[in-house]
């Protein structure tokens, strides 16, 4: 990040939420097998969810091509939970925090919530929430969007 002289503020927050991160290539495969449970397993070039496993859900074979493969083994975060409230009650969901960017610019932020492993529209109370931020700390550009002061 260095190289790319990114301020050192910058460096700082992206270090402080970023799991960390290293290449399976060179680690110890009995290491990373015993491991496994508390790691992700990304392809190093990939983006979203295409060809990613957690780690405590693979098989012998999944982890040889993992290890044959160009892959990084990040740390496991579980996602953050809400409570909300409707007729049915009080629900714990899942949630996770989208940034949808575009030309270097953030287009829009959205929070999904969700139950089980992945996101779906289904769960009652589930689905896309506003993201609320400090407009004194907020310092992208929405298109299209008020600006906050």
């Amino acid at each position: 990040m260095r190289g790319w002289r990114l301020p050192a503020r910058d460096i700082a927050t992206l270090l402080g939420g970023i799991p960390r991160t290293r290449p399976v290539a060179g680690e110890d495969p009995e290491r990373l097998w015993a491991e496994r449970k508390r790691l992700f397993f990304k392809p190093a070039a990939g983006f979203g969810s295409r060809g990613a496993y957690r780690g405590d859900k693979l098989t012998r074979k999944v982890f040889a091509d993992i290890l044959a493969g160009d892959y990084v083994a990040q740390a496991l975060v579980p996602p953050s939970e809400r409570v909300t409230r409707d007729a049915g009650g009080e629900r714990v969901l899942r949630l996770d925090v989208r940034a949808y960017v575009y030309a270097g610019e953030m287009q829009l932020l959205a929070a999904r919530l969700y139950q089980g492993q992945t996101t779906n529209f289904r769960t009652p109370g589930g689905g896309f929430a506003p993201v609320l931020y400090p407009p004194a700390r907020f310092t992208g550009s929405l298109r299209g969007a008020a600006t906050p002061a």
